[in-house]
């Protein structure tokens, strides 16, 4: 057993948990048996379980309690607990590479298929995907410099512009409520394939990494007429604590017009959190989130209606030097990308 776990990171903890023998890193006893670990792997789609524990050690205990789990996926970074149905070797076809995952399950071959880090791709942007040869937009899984070890899923937008574009909003179809408190926009909401805030903490991370340059945003556009514009700022970036936001110098070729200078500089707003310069909590007035001003020029978290003119006034998904008052534009997308070559 020994060479099992040749070359394997080994922890020197153990708990007991109501009778649960667990040894952390590797070994658990829970009902009667043996489960062992493979590193930075994860059995994909096949959880009916999932929940945010504190460690790997609870996670073993919720599948310990459990008759129907026959192994669990937990996520050092995410701290995520997933309780599957199944196990690797009923489906090699969805026991996968995931950095910062460990897998679990009772088979004593299962510690062989471990990865270490060092074995892994650890690209870190949808830019050095696209460098490396990836071509189709989609969800990816990147590794940026500031999650120390930790990685994020993003929708890489790998054809407009030029590609490597991390997005970070989009509307289309009014099937996620924009209209969410401050921890919401936080830690991000909605799906990566459909409607999606990816979170402030994760932009903070992300345009705060020195090490891979200036960040340049770009807003795509779209009205219901099926007409589409763009807006490209230089020098992106958000600031840590109330999420101000940072923008150079917008491009003069881009079609929207800047509806976006007029916010730079001001910190982030949700209806539960009041930062604009105004009297008024600008958020619930215009029933969004922003980095609203007294109030806004722009919205694109605002109230998702089914037509330009259902909103009425600016309670819409709004850009004003584009369209004007009282117009609620049918799609948008927020993206970001390294500066320069």
């Amino acid at each position: 057993m020994a060479k099992l776990y040749a070359g394997l990171k080994v922890f020197n903890l153990m708990v007991l948990l109501k009778g649960v023998i667990l040894v952390s890193g590797h070994q658990f006893h829970t009902r009667q048996q043996l489960m062992y670990a493979a590193e930075n792997r994860a059995l994909q789609g096949l959880a009916y379980a999932t929940r945010t524990v504190r460690s790997r050690v609870i996670c073993a205990r919720e599948c310990s309690m459990d008759e129907r789990c026959k192994s669990f996926n937990f996520n050092d970074c995410s701290k995520l607990c997933e309780l599957n149905l199944a196990t690797r070797r009923e489906h090699p076809e969805d026991f996968n590479a995931t950095q910062g995952s460990v897998y679990f399950d009772a088979d004593g071959d299962t510690p062989l298929y471990s990865l270490t880090d060092s074995s892994m791709n650890r690209y870190r942007s949808c830019k050095m995907l696209l460098d490396a040869g990836y071509r189709s937009s989609g969800i990816y899984t990147i590794y940026p410099e500031r999650f120390v070890g930790c990685s994020l899923r993003v929708y890489c937008d790998m054809e407009t512009d030029g590609g490597g574009w991390i997005v970070f909003q989009r509307r289309q179809d009014g099937s996620v409520d924009f209209y969410r408190n401050w921890a919401e926009y936080q830690s991000g909401f909605g799906d990566l394939s459909g409607e999606f805030w990816l979170g402030n903490d994760n932009l903070v991370s992300l345009t705060s990494d020195d090490s891979r340059g200036a960040w340049e945003l770009r807003v795509d556009l779209e009205d219901w007429e099926g007409n589409t514009a763009w807006a490209k700022f230089a020098d992106f970036q958000i600031s840590p604590g109330e999420y101000n936001l940072n923008i150079g110098q917008y491009d003069a070729n881009s079609t929207t017009g800047d509806s976006l200078g007029h916010h730079g500089g001001f910190p982030f707003s949700t209806k539960n959190r009041d930062n604009d310069a105004g009297e008024r909590n600008c958020a619930q007035s215009f029933h969004g989130a922003w980095w609203f001003k007294n109030c806004l020029v722009s919205n694109l978290n605002g109230r998702y209606y089914p037509d330009e003119h259902a909103a009425g006034d600016r309670w819409g998904v709004y850009w004003r030097s584009w369209k004007r008052d009282f117009y609620s534009l049918k799609a948008c997308q927020m993206k970001i990308r390294v500066m320069g070559p």
